[in-house]
């Protein structure tokens, strides 16, 4: 016996932690919500890691669906330039709100997180849900659970169903079905994957050019076409 594990074993048992017994089944429960590979139990959210994988996925659908590209054209035509920029703050009336989360998603993809969290508010701010949704998973992923319940709870409040879809489609279903859709996504890579680098490049162009902070406050016309690029469709 060395002499270190002698003076451990003459030691008294109240300066020695005592051994706790550790539950292995537990152990890799834990491990596999954590990494997304089974869903957390009804009405708990779910962790940071799994959080983070998922508004990947939220982020990447957005800026690949169909139409995306159109959206963000739409909104830089209205905020292109400093004199719009101008009016436009404050209010959020003939504003393409699905443009603003396009735009919100290429930012978090192009690792402008603040810049991203602030056009999400802006959008949550004008009533659509899934931002509301990107915002519930930024803080949950940032370990917040304080504001994530809060944007949980305004995912469900915000929600208003298509007519001329599913009139009859309850909030809660609502959120069930996008945390059933960004879980798997995560845990199957079903996402369609998004080449971010030119992207990267056209938003730190804007980053200098905009703002001292450092906060991307506006799209222009080459995020359109990044965005051709990135979905491959018009």
């Amino acid at each position: 016996m060395s002499t270190w594990e002698k003076l451990f074993a003459d030691a008294d048992l109240s300066v020695r932690e005592p051994r706790r017994p550790f539950d292995v089944g537990a152990g890799l429960r834990r491990i596999a919500q954590d990494s997304g590979y089974v869903q957390p139990p009804a009405g708990q959210m779910p962790k940071g890691p799994n959080a983070r994988r998922r508004l990947g996925v939220m982020a990447r659908v957005t800026v690949t669906q169909a139409g995306a590209a159109s959206h963000v054209e739409e909104l830089t035509a209205l905020l292109g330039d400093a004199d719009s920029v101008a009016q436009f703050d404050g209010w959020t009336d003939g504003v393409d709100i699905e443009g603003v989360q396009v735009f919100a998603c290429m930012l978090y993809l192009a690792h402008h997180p603040e810049s991203a969290r602030f056009w999400w508010r802006f959008a949550a701010g004008a009533g659509y849900s899934g931002a509301a949704y990107c915002l519930y998973l930024d803080h949950l992923a940032r370990g917040e659970d304080r504001e994530a319940r809060f944007w949980r709870r305004q995912v469900t409040a915000l929600f208003r169903p298509n007519p001329g879809r599913n009139p009859e489609l309850d909030p809660e279903e609502f959120l069930e079905a996008l945390e059933f859709f960004t879980g798997y996504s995560a845990r199957n890579n079903t996402s369609r994957p998004v080449a971010t680098g030119r992207l990267e490049v056209e938003f730190e162009r804007l980053a200098d050019r905009q703002d001292d902070d450092g906060l991307v406050c506006r799209p222009d016309a080459l995020l359109a076409d990044r965005i051709h690029d990135l979905a491959g469709r018009p």
